[in-house]
């Protein structure tokens, strides 16, 4: 099987920080957003290099989505920036009647998602941003799984016409992809082969799921992991292609199992090929307080309970 190693850890949000001031010395018609989180962003640098393309909303998030479905009536590309609660849940309604409905070009870049926001606890941390964004008719959803995949998407989404959410962490985690990837929105990555099931993850879940499957295949166990870094569109035929082999298949996301990327696997899956299914995922519950560490250990959304779900899932064949 195909070991995949890490030399240093970054955080994903520099990967966006990186990816939008590249784009900023690309393309003028690129303009930054934020929400009184520059800094939080890391998107100080593309502030400094573009003052007249950078707009400092303060604390008001939907006063910041209508702006930015305003810029693109002149062909400006706005891309925003703010914690994933507040991009989403606080401003649900401007991006559905602003944005969504009628399909402004507008890149949504949310930070600090999921329970591994750590410290700042249940109000700021966000686990069902993925469901509300991807139910909205036209919107593009990506998961980035670490910071040169962050950086590679950021620099995509440019290109791409129509509404985007881009979701990505506050934590550093290892750098395990390609740093000259090409990223396709839509298209799933499969990272190793294997027979007997299939894992597959998103975000910080990537690497989890990668741990999982060295430590299945020394227990005598293939397991197939890929990487949907896109939740929607979903990319139907990798995943079918592969539970058409192995027959059974675990998802695991820093999300609610209602919502996410599991369920859309669910629906795909009842649809085409019913088959055994496991969910790593938090369940139906608010985070709260803590290390990132600590907080991924008591909601299971780790190795070890990727590994366990593997072992259950096998069972049911």
């Amino acid at each position: 099987m195909k070991n995949y190693t890490f030399t240093e850890k970054k955080d994903t949000r520099s990967g966006f920080g990186d990816g939008l001031t590249e784009l900023g010395l690309k393309n003028e018609n690129i303009v930054a957003l934020c929400a009184d989180l520059t800094g939080s962003l890391k998107m100080n640098d593309f502030k400094k290099n573009h003052p007249e393309r950078f707009f400092q909303i303060g604390i008001a998030e939907a006063n910041m989505m209508g702006i930015a479905a305003g810029l693109t009536i002149g062909g400006k590309i706005p891309f925003t920036g703010t914690f994933a609660n507040f991009s989403t849940g606080r401003v649900y309604d401007q991006i559905r009647q602003s944005v969504a409905y009628s399909g402004k070009n507008v890149k949504i870049c949310a930070s600090h998602a999921g329970i591994t926001l750590g410290e700042d606890g249940a109000t700021h941390q966000i686990l069902e941003d993925i469901g509300m964004m991807k139910m909205l008719p036209g919107m593009t959803v990506i998961n980035t799984c670490d910071y040169n995949q962050t950086k590679a998407a950021t620099i995509a989404i440019a290109d791409f016409k129509g509404p985007v959410y881009l979701r990505f962490g506050r934590p550093k985690v290892p750098v395990f992809t390609d740093k000259n990837q090409k990223f396709t929105i839509g298209k799933g990555v499969k990272m190793t082969e294997g027979k007997d099931v299939t894992i597959i993850a998103t975000g910080h879940l990537l690497w989890e799921a990668l741990e999982a499957s060295k430590s299945l295949f020394e227990q005598g166990i293939s397991a197939e992991v890929i990487n949907i870094h896109t939740i929607k569109p979903l990319d139907k035929e990798i995943i079918l292609k592969s539970v058409l082999k192995t027959r059974c298949i675990v998802s695991a996301e820093e999300h609610n199992y209602l919502g996410g990327l599991g369920e859309s696997i669910s629906r795909l899956l009842s649809v085409n090929n019913p088959l055994p299914q496991e969910f790593v995922a938090t369940q139906d519950t608010f985070g709260e307080s803590g290390t990132p560490a600590q907080l991924m250990q008591k909601y299971g959304l780790n190795s070890e309970k990727i590994i366990q779900k593997v072992k259950e899932v096998i069972r049911r064949k």
